[in-house]
């Protein structure tokens, strides 16, 4: 039997599994395949697989008059780059927006719509660099966020919406955008002249922290995205972001396996967010995307006596020092507490609160013992905990010589309150959770 002789539902089906390309190439056999090959529903399911849109609209979200129509306005606006690697991007781009969309609205409203040719070429010459085709098509999507330039390093009063997101600890706070084109030129001509790189330097700035001085390098030249360390300024010293193995022909066109620092770190934290690895959390009135991890075996979960613990590390690359060989790499962790519905439960006796009275840390580093630590309280405070009331948050700091390392420890809390105790003191476990420098780092 002839293709063009199966009944119209089963041609349709055919034609939506070969693919948008050899469907058109199908379309001109003759009219019957023409016809089939023309059905919305055909070009929908091309749309929706290629480019998760459901709607039929060109890249700027403008209204098409059909899918079939809209497939096309696509493949001439990406039609220069493989089409495998911009349908990765597009992927990339609607696990982020989608996630914004749903748990960080305000920062989803900041990402700006997508660059031109025109524009990125503009930014190439000025700065005497050639982006990596991935790293193209990612700003061809979406051209970074749409920040307030009083979002500096130096400005504590900024805004904490980037995509990125950080931590805090004390008064250190890091939040990480990704800057649109017309930032990474002013901030990678004025990084250059602060560090002394030559004019024609491959490098470009295209994530920077509000709050504390934190910056993301993409080399256009290997294509490997690079974070600087604490001896940024003085030595010029960074470190890579991604697997470089993962890292394959950043400039060759034809390739469609190709991955550079930017993609691969921007899809690994849309897995992140996705997963619930890493979550909005809101600090006072400011909501911002926490980097503490919070699930396992990245976060730590023990409860003793109906008292939880939930614990876990950040690296901080830009505190670290790799030319220290005592106090080489930076970290800082969060430890969140709370009573859980049933209350405080020793020794059969029910309690509904408790509250925190010491503290016992264990610090390691490649399984030696580099800090231990007994002291009351944490940062002055001894928190009281009340069933299912909000978790009390502590954040500190703790350098290491080498990683892997490790922190473990108790909290002994009082049953009631330390001035009127409802029994003698108990030990709560705060499972061991790991201080390593991760494969990616944000």
């Amino acid at each position: 039997m002839a293709l063009e002789e199966l009944g119209d539902l089963v041609l349709n089906v055919i034609l939506s599994k070969v693919g948008a390309k050899n469907a058109a190439i199908l379309a001109c056999v003759n009219r019957r395949l023409q016809s089939s090959a023309s059905e919305e529903d055909v070009w929908r399911n091309f749309c929706l697989h290629d480019l998760d849109i459901s709607v039929p609209e060109d890249p700027f979200g403008n209204p098409a008059s059909s899918f079939k129509e809209a497939y096309k306005l696509w493949k001439e606006a990406f039609g220069m780059y493989p089409w495998s690697l911009v349908k990765r991007i597009k992927r990339c781009w609607t696990v982020l927006k989608s996630w914004l969309v749903l748990n960080f609205p305000e920062a989803a409203s900041t990402l700006m719509r997508g660059a031109s040719e025109a524009e990125i070429e503009e930014i190439e010459d000025a700065l005497g660099v050639k982006l990596p085709i991935p790293t193209r098509i990612l700003y061809r999507f979406c051209d970074g966020q749409d920040i307030p330039e009083s979002v500096s390093p130096e400005n504590e009063d900024s805004p904490a919406l980037g995509l990125i997101g950080g931590y805090w600890f004390y008064s250190y706070v890091v939040n990480v955008y990704l800057l649109p084109l017309r930032q990474i030129l002013t901030e990678t001509k004025d990084l250059i002249r602060q560090l002394g790189f030559v004019d024609g330097s491959k490098y470009i700035v295209v994530a920077i922290s509000s709050f504390k001085e934190k910056y993301f390098f993409l080399n256009c030249t290997n294509g490997q995205l690079y974070v600087g360390t604490g001896n940024l300024t003085t030595e010029g010293e960074m470190l890579p972001s991604v697997p470089d193995t993962l890292i394959r022909c950043v400039h060759e066109r034809k390739d469609c396996q190709q991955t550079d620092g930017m993609l691969l770190w921007l899809e690994e934290h849309g897995r992140r967010l996705q997963s619930g690895v890493v979550r909005v959390r809101k600090e006072g009135e400011i909501r911002s995307i926490s980097l503490f991890p919070e699930l396992p075996p990245l976060c730590s979960t023990a409860v003793t006596n109906g008292v939880q613990i939930r614990a876990s590390a950040c690296f901080v690359p830009e505190l670290s020092d790799l030319q220290n060989d005592t106090e080489k790499y930076y970290f800082t962790y969060s430890i969140r507490m709370r009573l859980l519905s049933e209350g405080c439960v020793l020794d059969g006796i029910h309690s509904n609160s408790c509250q925190l009275f010491w503290r016992h840390w264990i610090i390691r580093a490649n399984e030696n013992i580099v800090s231990d630590v007994s002291d009351e309280a944490v940062i002055g405070m001894y928190p009281l905990l009340h069933p299912d009331g909000d978790e009390f948050v502590y954040e500190s700091c703790a350098r290491m010589p080498s990683s892997p390392g490790s922190i473990e420890g108790a909290f002994t809390f009082v049953p009631g309150r330390l001035i009127d105790p409802k029994g003698g003191p108990f030990d709560v476990r705060v499972a061991r959770f790991p201080l390593e420098i991760p494969e990616y780092i944000f």
